[in-house]
């Protein structure tokens, strides 16, 4: 991301949203990780900022939840989940609770740096092309609830091991329930696509040139498709035009920079596209129905 997060759970000035880091003083022997039931206080919580209220944090967040439905708010997309259901809100990413929604079941925060990096790789942590909202099958959502019920048995069992052995069985407990996790999103995924392949190559793309390309024929003449096949194969993958999918990008992060950061509106638009502040806030009040200034206004 182009912008940068405050590191220290602060804001910087004229910050609209704030960042909390991962509350490592909570923890069970100061691990990485923290893992227990939701309730009306979350781990990260602070009185001067309610979690209501548009947040970011800078660590791994993933819900069980045992009730629903609920409501809940990541990178300006509304989820409802219900029991059985999982969130998993990754580092970065702009969230925010639901009031009217009631938190019950287990939450996993977990920083980064807690786990080597092949684990990374193989759990697919950064994987932000990934839905947050997972709903497994019955057998699968039995191993994850084992899985995560182990792993909280071992993060609050320190009397029996040193703190340098507990730390690795937390580690270890830690991979196998996120190896399980990794799996159900990445199938979640697959299972509502087709033509993966073709969609997969114009996604990285937008992702590394939304900002400065926003034509369909020219991400299709770049990637070596005919415009039709293109379309055929991100109207599989998510059911929606490929202009329609790069426009969503671009909002996406649009939104973001409004809402973290005080660049002048002008700058916002030149950061994804559009020199001409007046062509990006007729773009944005197009896909929102708000102006620019608007949507920030009514984030602060």
């Amino acid at each position: 991301m182009a912008d940068r997060y405050p590191q220290d759970g602060g804001r910087r000035d004229g910050d609209a949203i704030r960042t909390f880091p991962f509350p490592a003083e909570l923890s069970v022997g100061g691990v990485g990780m923290q893992v227990g039931p939701m309730g009306t206080a979350r781990p990260w919580h602070a009185d001067d900022a309610p979690l209501d209220r548009v947040h970011r944090i800078d660590f791994h967040v993933v819900m069980l939840f045992d009730r629903g439905p609920v409501h809940h708010m990541i990178d300006f997309a509304e989820y409802e989940a219900t029991a059985g259901d999982l969130l998993w809100i990754r580092p970065g990413q702009v969230h925010r609770f639901s009031k009217s929604s009631e938190y019950r079941g287990t939450v996993l925060t977990m920083q980064p740096g807690f786990l080597p990096r092949a684990t990374v790789e193989a759990t697919g942590l950064y994987r932000y092309d990934l839905p947050p909202l997972l709903r497994p099958d019955p057998p699968r959502l039995a191993a994850l609830r084992a899985a995560l019920t182990y792993l909280q048995r071992e993060y609050e069992d320190s009397a029996t091991l040193p703190p340098g052995p507990h730390t690795a069985v937390l580690r270890h407990s830690l991979t196998a329930f996120l190896l399980r996790l990794g799996h159900l999103a990445a199938s979640s995924a697959e299972a509502g696509r087709r033509a993966e392949s073709t969609f997969t190559l114009f996604r990285e793309a937008v992702e590394r040139e939304f900002a400065v390309n926003h034509s369909v024929s020219a991400y299709a003449d770049a990637l070596g498709y005919s415009r039709r096949t293109l379309v055929r194969a991100v109207r599989a993958a998510t059911g929606e035009t490929p202009k329609g999918f790069i426009d969503k990008r671009v909002v996406l992060e649009a939104k973001r920079l409004l809402a973290h950061t005080d660049l002048p509106i002008g700058r916002v638009g030149a950061a994804v596209g559009f020199p001409d502040p007046a062509n990006f806030s007729k773009f944005f009040h197009l896909h929102t129905g708000l102006t620019p200034a608007a949507f920030r206004t009514e984030l602060r």
